[in-house]
């Protein structure tokens, strides 16, 4: 059951009754913070001299899909939290059962090789190019809408109980997967075992879901993705925090077509 909007829910749009809420529930807020510095911790230590740049070798899909669920973990739960603290408000249960699977299934939705020296270089610059033009786009700003105002979306697709806090958390995620993929996107094309564009990718969702002025940052966004898509391609060793595959060198790289 919802509780009643005078008890529970500030009556402000946007994202001022998610942190309304966060005040609210700092324990939990607290909890998910405290989760997602224990995965960043193991995959710092997990990932502790793999970055082989990008498409490094992943290993079995068993490995890798446990370590992107840890990952995605604490990526995310920071930015979700004030979300999931207004759910956690707009429900009478006071167990943190309810709101931790609604955390449950917005994670599951995330958890829903190119060699270097033949097209991987271009295959990686094309991915932050479209992952630039994807941030001016509209379907961004509807999803990126969605995720800033948590309180109409949960009001939208409300469902009782713990089953449905899963539900909930999945539809969430879902729409966090449409803001964000293109971000993730460029994750993969900077090097996915690396802890540094790890946080920078994670600091930039956490910035356009939480911050104002969200218009400014997805053009900041999409601007910093296409000057380093264009370096990518041209001097990708002046790109900050890349580990160029020792397989090939820049030289022989600029005379290999895609």
């Amino acid at each position: 059951m919802i509780a009643s909007a005078d008890e529970h829910v500030p009556s402000r749009g946007g994202l001022a009754p998610a942190f309304a809420a966060a005040r609210a529930r700092l324990g939990l807020v607290g909890s998910l913070f405290f989760l997602a510095g224990i995965g960043w911790w193991w995959t710092v230590d997990r990932m502790r001299g793999m970055d082989n740049g990008p498409w490094t070798d992943l290993g079995t899909f068993g490995w890798f899909l446990g370590v992107w669920v840890v990952m995605m973990a604490a990526m995310m739960f920071p930015s979700v939290s004030p979300t999931v603290a207004l759910y956690s408000r707009m429900t009478k249960a006071r167990s943190w059962v309810s709101p931790l699977l609604f955390a449950l299934g917005y994670l599951v939705t995330w958890g829903d090789v190119v060699s270097w020296d033949r097209a991987g270089r271009w295959v990686a610059a094309a991915t932050l190019v479209i992952a630039a033009a994807y941030e001016l786009t509209p379907f961004k700003d509807v999803c990126l809408g969605k995720c800033r105002s948590p309180l109409g979306l949960l009001l939208g697709s409300w469902r009782d109980g713990r089953w449905g806090a899963l539900r909930m958390g999945l539809k969430n995620g879902a729409w966090c997967v449409g803001c964000c993929w293109a971000l993730m996107a460029s994750f993969f094309a900077l090097g996915i075992m690396s802890v540094v564009w790890m946080a920078i990718v994670a600091g930039l969702i956490a910035i356009e879901k939480t911050l104002p002025w969200p218009r400014v940052a997805t053009y900041s966004t999409g601007a910093a993705l296409l000057v380093l898509g264009v370096l990518l391609l041209a001097v990708p060793d002046a790109v900050p925090g890349l580990t160029v595959p020792a397989s090939s060198s820049v030289s022989q790289l600029g005379q290999v077509g895609p």
